[in-house]
């Protein structure tokens, strides 16, 4: 097991790779999630009528900027959140869980050299330590998520929702701040944590749940292909979970004043004008998305990892690599 710092450079290292891939997916899951926005289906306008629709759109009016917009801006926003995201997510949740499992065995939280505590694995633990990571992660990386929402929804030829013009990441920072303070940097904080709670709940227990399937019946060796099906299986459950409020955050995010005063208030709008299935709009974009970037930051996340654990190997003094 690497380092705290080392799991958390490890894990921010490989959600970088893997939305360098998905990002494009999500700009059109975003668009999808605001179309219509507090309107019947019979009176809201469909500009984007799915996930492939939405890209050759998107293409065609704005070219690959548009399908990139909040990724390959100035100071690369979305590079920053997952660094800050999945640092969080992925670094932290074995060390809360071999914590947590050491206060349940020993009734303290700090007997984590212990193998037996090590190789406890309790699936309540397990779903905790992910959300508890996913949480932390979610708080410290609101304000990036905030302004990458905002950058992806923008639209000079088919807007949907309110429109946020910022020349790039940093100038949106600063136009939030000189307008709301700290407090508009972290509007929607509340959504995020519960959507990325509800996604890191789930995402490392159902695929070390998985892994631990795959080799005992289908003796499935340690690589890339075990690493692959995981890692698909992770995804599904992650999506199925996680897209309702996925939804209020995009929405929550992406206002301006107080058509939202809360995540309970934006649901109950939501519901009540446009159906409970509205908490789903854009959940296929959103599948599209999920799957290959699961996929490619736990599988990636395996690697840096290794690799981390290397490096920390040769500078680390030996006293230290004894309590890891």
């Amino acid at each position: 097991m690497s380092t705290g710092i080392g799991s958390f450079i490890a894990g921010g290292i490989a959600g970088c790779g893997a939305v360098t891939v998905t990002h494009s997916f999500e700009t059109i899951k975003i668009r999808l999630q605001l179309q219509g926005e507090l309107k019947a289906k019979q009176d809201a306008p469909r500009l984007y009528r799915g996930v492939f629709h939405g890209m050759k759109i998107v293409f065609q009016n704005e070219g690959m900027k548009g399908l990139l917009r909040g990724l390959s801006c100035a100071g690369g926003m979305q590079y920053i959140y997952q660094m800050t995201l999945n640092g969080c997510r992925l670094g932290f949740y074995e060390p809360l869980r071999v914590s947590m499992n050491s206060l349940v065995l020993t009734y303290s939280p700090t007997h984590t050299t212990d193998p037996r505590v090590k190789a406890m694995q309790s699936l309540p633990i397990n779903i905790a330590s992910g959300a508890a990571s996913g949480i932390l992660g979610a708080a410290a990386g609101s304000p990036f998520f905030l302004i990458k929402t905002r950058l992806q929804s923008y639209s000079p030829f088919l807007p949907v929702g309110t429109q946020h013009l910022y020349r790039n990441a940093w100038d949106g920072l600063g136009q939030v701040y000189r307008a709301e303070g700290i407090r508009g940097l972290f509007r929607g904080v509340g959504p995020a944590m519960i959507r990325t709670g509800f996604g890191s709940s789930v995402q490392l227990p159902t695929y070390f749940f998985a892994k631990r399937r795959l080799v005992r019946h289908f003796d499935l060796k340690e690589g890339p292909a075990l690493h692959l099906l995981s890692s698909a299986v992770s995804g599904m459950v992650v999506c199925v979970v996680m897209h309702p409020p996925d939804t209020i955050m995009s929405r929550m995010y992406n206002q301006t004043g107080n058509l939202y005063k809360s995540a309970f208030d934006c649901l109950y709008k939501t519901i009540k004008a446009e159906g409970p299935l509205a908490l789903y709009k854009g959940f296929f974009a959103h599948l599209a998305r999920i799957l290959p970037h699961t996929i490619l930051t736990l599988s990636l996340a395996e690697q840096t990892n290794k690799l981390m654990r290397r490096f920390e190997d040769r500078i680390l003094p030996d006293r230290v690599k004894e309590k890891i």
